[in-house]
């Protein structure tokens, strides 16, 4: 398979259609339960004020839009984008009951109708390895359009660590014992196998971070459990 097809927006999409229905227990049991804290600890690195406007982009199943919910009051929003059909229909299953107004729109996060300057924060968690370093630039110009100036946001993503004696294991783990994992609760090991592929040629959030900086954003990088996952936070000049 040629590396461009992979990040073919029809291709990601197909492959989390086909996901969803295992994707959730998957991805907390592989995790021992560090996606939902890493998720968590996203969301405290910026300040949401209560009545925040807030993008979740490459929602998944809208387990971050979970996680900011009970900091939002009724005036606030959020919106979770996937390009997914069946990850955005399990997303507006789970999220029925919030204090704040949750909407999920199907859309490419690299092409959506959303408003410039239309969001106080923009967060995202596990979708940046779906991008190219391409898209990765164009999502970066597109954060930036979106954000209102003084506009906060924070991203999360697997990552390899930098350490080479976590770094084999880790590898070994994502490569043969998550897909194993995957077929064990019926799912494809195929589809798993390739978020390990994601995983290893994204690398860490460094690229991401620089793209942001270009496009004109305050940027930190931020580390999670030995470089296991990393991030990327900041603002958006007032």
């Amino acid at each position: 398979m040629a590396v461009e097809s992979i990040y073919d927006p029809t291709f990601v999409k197909n492959l989390f259609n086909e996901m969803a229905r295992t994707y959730g227990v998957v991805n907390l049991i592989s995790s021992f339960g560090f996606a939902a804290l890493w998720r968590k600890q996203c969301a405290r690195i910026i300040t949401i004020p209560c009545d925040s406007r807030v993008l979740d982009l490459m929602t998944g199943m809208g387990e971050l839009c979970a996680v900011l919910s009970p900091s939002l009051g009724k005036q606030g929003r959020i919106i979770g984008v996937d390009l997914s059909s069946e990850m955005c229909a399990r997303a507006r299953q789970q999220l029925v009951r919030h204090r704040c107004t949750v909407e999920i729109l199907e859309a490419d996060a690299l092409a959506s109708s959303l408003a410039s300057e239309s969001a106080d924060v923009i967060v995202s968690s596990f979708g940046l390895k779906t991008f190219s370093p391409d898209q990765i630039n164009r999502l970066a110009e597109e954060v930036a359009r979106l954000l209102k100036p003084g506009g906060v946001f924070s991203f999360l993503e697997i990552s390899v660590p930098p350490n080479r004696f976590l770094r084999w294991p880790y590898l070994n783990y994502i490569r043969h014992v998550i897909p194993t994992i995957g077929r064990v609760f019926l799912g494809n090991p195929e589809n798993y196998r390739m978020l390990g592929i994601y995983t290893e040629r994204f690398g860490h959030c460094g690229g991401a971070a620089r793209a942001l900086e270009q496009a004109g954003l305050h940027v930190q990088q931020d580390s999670y459990f030995f470089g296991c996952a990393t991030g990327v936070s900041g603002r958006k000049p007032a």
